[in-house]
């Protein structure tokens, strides 16, 4: 665990990418390749199972440390992280570790195999040989979250310094359904035969959002456009007489979509396309929206009622792999004529379609198209340069997110809860209410889009104005006004106000408008029935 502290601490310690590039490359240099694949798992989320419930250790570190167990949960409340919690308050102790990283992961999963007597003696003999960094990064392994702020691209970047690969390469490597008792470092990043997993996707290339308009981007000519889906973004990877469906967020999806299974009726073997998975009614002009695929995005298993009810399809925007061929390296116009092509025979009830491209000839005309996106159901428009090749990650140049501006409302604050991490001491989670005669009824939550100055001046203010307490939440006196914005509504019937809006966030803090110009149910009920 020592080296693996070290690399911790290296990239812990700096704010600069290419030292922190620099020490995770040395480490997969030199570390035993166990600990290196086990180092891989974890920083892109691959993490084991939670060994021992965190009500569990809270008692334990609140027994060993001889701290009361309410002045350990305030003082998590303030530091905003159990991990760090536990190391803290425990007496400091010299590191008496020789134990490796996979040696300390494979006994913590271990201990589902022991009862809670056994389970509390291991964990209160690892804090004891366990100082400093070290006993912080074992209480992150046994919480099952390890999140450190190592990126997918730094990552990616030393592991090809370290292998002298491409980092391309690399990336795709890393993607797919792969644990580190499946595979070793060697199968995974140093076999000259990467692809012999034939669910693996590929890494998907992200938009930049286009903030001012598309007229500093230059010849309308050089550009595609399309619809900006409101869906689950996807990769279909049709390989070896299977199928698989893989989310954006690396998730394989495949038995929640099982009627895209008829896709390899109508596409040949060695073809992955990346498109927009959205529920789309037999007939329909556009999509259903995105609160109808809610319905499926949770369900494993899909019952044939809810197959029927909510028909999923792939909207296909590109093409990746044609024929067994990786093709992302050629212009997205020659990819996109590839895509056209195969889809030129797809049957009107087939589970992929195309994804329409608009014509336009000047920037003037896309932005009146782009004010007609929420009739098709799509957030905006997507921009790609027709010669840009499929790069991987969020890359600025090429492919550009044009997205309409949110739906706003104004609404009064009437509770208040504190932060976590850097924020912990700061008030940052709100709840918001809108009017219903002269009462004050709540229907959503925001803790984005304050600066750190205004974070502050609400703080100050709840402290003074707080009405009762309920745990960590604060009810506070109905004064203030805030600019909610949002991308999306929805009925809900979990909602005392009966809707639910997607992608809540602070837009402004509407000092000027007094507590009674705030909006109301109605104008909430009116805007669900246009856009909900």
């Amino acid at each position: 665990m020592k080296d693996f502290a070290a690399l911790f601490n290296a990239v812990d310690q700096t704010t600069k990418t290419t030292v922190k590039v620099a020490a995770l490359a040395e480490y997969f240099t030199t570390a035993s390749e166990d600990d290196r694949l086990w180092t891989v798992a974890l920083f892109s989320g691959r993490r084991p199972k939670r060994a021992v419930t965190t009500t569990r250790l809270r008692e334990w570190a609140s027994e060993a440390s001889g701290v009361p167990l309410w002045l350990f949960e305030d003082s998590y409340a303030i530091v905003g992280d159990l991990a760090e919690t536990i190391a803290l308050v425990l007496p400091p102790v010299e590191s008496d570790d020789s134990g490796t990283l996979t040696s300390w992961i494979n006994a913590l999963r271990g201990l589902k195999d022991v009862d809670d007597t056994a389970r509390k003696e291991f964990v209160l003999s690892a804090w004891q040989q366990l100082g400093g960094t070290e006993r912080f990064l074992f209480n992150k392994l046994i919480t099952g979250g390890f999140r450190i702020g190592i990126s997918q691209k730094l990552m990616t970047r030393a592991l090809s310094r370290a292998t002298g690969r491409p980092e391309a390469e690399m990336a795709h490597r890393l993607m797919g359904n792969w644990h580190p008792d499946d595979v070793t470092w060697h199968s995974l990043i140093e076999a000259e035969d990467a692809s012999a997993d034939a669910s693996r996707p590929y890494p998907f290339y992200l938009a930049y959002a286009l903030e001012d308009g598309p007229e500093g981007l230059g010849d309308p000519s050089d550009w595609r456009a399309e619809w900006k889906w409101d869906g689950i973004r996807g990769q279909l990877i049709l390989r070896d007489g299977d199928y698989f469906v893989w989310s954006r967020g690396e998730e394989l999806m495949t038995d929640r979509f099982p009627e895209l299974a008829r896709a390899a009726d109508h596409l040949p073997p060695g073809t992955v396309l990346d498109g927009e998975l959205l529920v789309w009614q037999p007939g329909a002009e556009f999509p259903s929206s995105f609160n109808a695929l809610q319905a499926r995005i949770g369900r494993k298993t899909v019952p044939k009622k809810l197959l029927k009810e909510a028909p999923v399809v792939l909207h296909a925007y590109d093409l990746l792999e044609w024929q067994g061929e990786d093709i992302r390296h050629r212009p997205f116009a020659e990819r996109r004529a590839l895509l056209e092509e195969a889809a030129a025979d797809l049957p009107e009830d087939a589970p992929v379609r195309l994804s329409p491209q608009h014509q336009f000839t000047d920037w003037a005309e896309l932005a009146t198209l782009r004010e007609t996106a929420r009739e098709a159901q799509a957030e905006g428009l997507m921009l790609k340069r027709a010669d840009s090749p499929y790069l991987s990650g969020r890359k600025k140049g090429d492919w550009w997110k044009w997205k309409l501006d949110p739906l706003t409302i104004d609404a009064v604050m009437i509770y208040a809860q504190s932060g976590s991490g850097r924020r912990a001491n700061l008030f940052t989670d709100f709840t918001f209410a809108v009017w219903n005669g002269n009462d004050l009824v709540p229907f959503t939550k925001a803790y984005s889009g304050l600066t750190d100055a205004e974070f502050r001046q609400i703080t100050a203010w709840v402290r003074k104005n707080t009405q009762q307490r309920f745990g960590p939440v604060r009810q506070v006196t109905p004064h203030h006004v805030f600019e909610i914005a949002f991308e999306g509504i929805q009925p809900s019937p979990r909602h005392k106000s009966g809707v639910a809006l997607r992608f809540p966030r602070m837009l402004r803090w509407r000092k000027d408008k007094p507590l009674q110009e705030a909006n109301t149910l109605d104008d909430l009920k009116e805007m669900l029935r246009i856009y909900g």
